[in-house]
C-alpha cells in the first residue's frame, strides 16, 4: 500500500498531507448528530496514517471542534498542522462586517481560539468571512502582529470571491487560501486557481464531496435529518430542483467507479489532479470514513481518458456553486 503524498502550502513552509481533515462536522450542530469518541479515535487512526493536516473553526459546533482536535493533540502537539478560522462569530448583519471592529478585538479572538486549541500556535489561521467587509485591515494587521509574535506561522482566506482573495493579499504575505471546488464546481479554475499558482498561495480544499452528493449515496427521495443544514435542499423548491439536476450528474459518473475505486475517491482525485490544489479536507466523522478518504489518497492519478470525460460532463471552468460557497 502506497503511503499519503505531501505537499507544500504556498510561501508557508508547511508540508501538508494531501489528504486532510476536516472538521466541521465534529462540532456536531451542522452535519447532524456526531460522537466525540469516534471524532476522536478517527482522528487517532488518520494520524496513524500519514494525515498531518487538520481543519477546524471557532463556530463549529461554537467551539467543541476547536476543543475536540486540542484533546486528541494534547502531548503531540508538533505532529499537527491546525488550521483554523475566526470571523462569523457575533457578526453584525445589519452593518455587514465582523465583530472585530479593532485589531485589539481579533487578537483576542483567536487568542480564544489558541484556547481552545489548547495550543500557543496556530499553524495557520484564516479569515473565515467570505467577502471584502470593512474589517478586512484589521484581520490583515491582526494575523500579521501574531505572525511576529510566533502565534502564528501563516495566515490565509476563505473565500470564493476572486477580487477579495487579491484585496486579501495585496502585500503578498497571503500563504493560503480555502475554496469550495468540486467536479459540480470547477469555476475556481477560471482565475482563482491560476492566481494562486502565480503568487505561491497554496489551495485548501473543501466541499470536494459537494456536501455529500458526489458520493452517490443521495437519491431523489433522500431526507436529511433534524439539525442539518442541507434540509434546505428540499426546503426551497429551487434547490430541490437543482439537486435533482446534480443527481444526473452523479449518475454519469457512475461509468467511472471501479472495483478499488468508488465516486467519492474519485472526487478526490479529482480535485488533487489540478497543480495548484495543496490539500483537500473532506468532513470525517469517524474512522470507516477516514479509511475511504486515505485510500483516495494513494490511488494513482486519474488518467487523460477519465479526466476527458468528466471535461465532458462538467466543462473545465464551469458548474456552479455549492452553498455554502
Amino acid at each position: 500500500m502506497t503511503t499519503l503524498r505531501y505537499r507544500m502550502l504556498g510561501k508557508s513552509g508547511l508540508q501538508v498531507s494531501e489528504i486532510g481533515f476536516g472538521l466541521w462536522a465534529a462540532g456536531g450542530d451542522a452535519w447532524g448528530a456526531t460522537d466525540d469518541q469516534q471524532v476522536l479515535a478517527a482522528i487517532e487512526y488518520a494520524l496513524d496514517q500519514g494525515i498531518n493536516f487538520y481543519d477546524t473553526a471557532d463556530v463549529y459546533g461554537a467551539g467543541h471542534s476547536e476543543e475536540l482536535l486540542g484533546q486528541a493533540m494534547r502531548g503531540r502537539r508538533e505532529k499537527f498542522i491546525v488550521a483554523t478560522k475566526i470571523g462569523w462569530q457575533n457578526f453584525d448583519g445589519e452593518r455587514g462586517r465582523s465583530a472585530y471592529t479593532s485589531v485589539e478585538k481579533l487578537i483576542a479572538g483567536v487568542e480564544s481560539n489558541l484556547r481552545r486549541l489548547a495550543t500557543d500556535y496556530i499553524d495557520v489561521i484564516q479569515s473565515h468571512i467570505d467577502f471584502r467587509d470593512p474589517t478586512m485591515e484589521i484581520f490583515l494587521e491582526g494575523f500579521q502582529r501574531l505572525q511576529q509574535a510566533g502565534k502564528v506561522r501563516a495566515y490565509g482566506v476563505s473565500t470564493s470571491d476572486f477580487e477579495y482573495l487579491k484585496a486579501f493579499n495585496a502585500d503578498g504575505r497571503c500563504a493560503g487560501l480555502q475554496i469550495d471546488y468540486s467536479i459540480l464546481n470547477r469555476t475556481a479554475e477560471q482565475e482563482i486557481l491560476p492566481y494562486c499558482q502565480q503568487n505561491n498561495i497554496g489551495v485548501i480544499v473543501r466541499g470536494a464531496l459537494a456536501m455529500g452528493i458526489l458520493t452517490g449515496k443521495f437519491t431523489p427521495e433522500t431526507r436529511f435529518a433534524k439539525g442539518d443544514f442541507r434540509q434546505r435542499w428540499h426546503d426551497h423548491p429551487d434547490e430541490y430542483q437543482v439537486f435533482l439536476k446534480d443527481l444526473e450528474t452523479v449518475e454519469r459518473l457512475r461509468q467511472l467507479e471501479r472495483p478499488e475505486r468508488n465516486l467519492a475517491q474519485l472526487a478526490l482525485q479529482f480535485v488533487l489532479q489540478h497543480p495548484a490544489v495543496t490539500t483537500v479536507i473532506p468532513g470525517i466523522k469517524d474512522i470507516s470514513q477516514a479509511q475511504k478518504n486515505i485510500r483516495a489518497g494513494q490511488l494513482p492519478p486519474l488518467s487523460a481518458d477519465e479526466m476527458r470525460f468528466i471535461d465532458n460532463l462538467v466543462l473545465p471552468g464551469k458548474g456552479r456553486k455549492i452553498w455554502p460557497a
